[in-house]
């Protein structure tokens, strides 16, 4: 005999719902620490995290990046710098202030480099 399978009660949206709506993420706890290197390779997964950010599949969800948009994102990391930065003592503030310069300059190469392998080798001859 099957077994009756039983709906759940929808208790309304989850934290990380209403996170997604919001264009975050939510660790499932708080004390637990995401990491940000491979164990295996020791290559960066911070960018994997952002390719799944609600705000950033949303922006690219229609194949274009609009103004709105980019203007989103940038009132959404001043807000967290501006939270971050005051619970900063001075060696952590400009250890993290060339991280994310450091992260910053690995993304507009990476960026740059795409652009280059995506450019078709021959010339246009009109």
């Amino acid at each position: 005999m099957a077994k009756k399978k039983t709906k759940k009660a929808f208790k309304g949206p989850t934290a990380r719902a209403k996170a997604a709506s919001r264009g975050t993420t939510v660790v499932k706890s708080s004390t637990k620490r995401i990491q940000w290197f491979d164990d295996k390779s020791g290559a960066p997964l911070i960018d994997g995290y952002a390719r799944q950010l609600a705000s950033f599949l949303e922006a690219l969800a229609d194949g274009q990046v609009n103004d709105a948009e980019v203007k989103a994102q940038e009132d959404r990391l001043v807000k967290l710098m501006k939270e971050v930065e005051p619970a900063l003592d001075d060696p952590t503030h400009a250890k993290v202030t060339q991280l994310l310069c450091e992260l910053t300059a690995y993304d507009i190469l990476q960026i740059l480099s795409s652009m280059q392998k995506a450019r078709p080798r021959t010339a246009f001859r009109g």
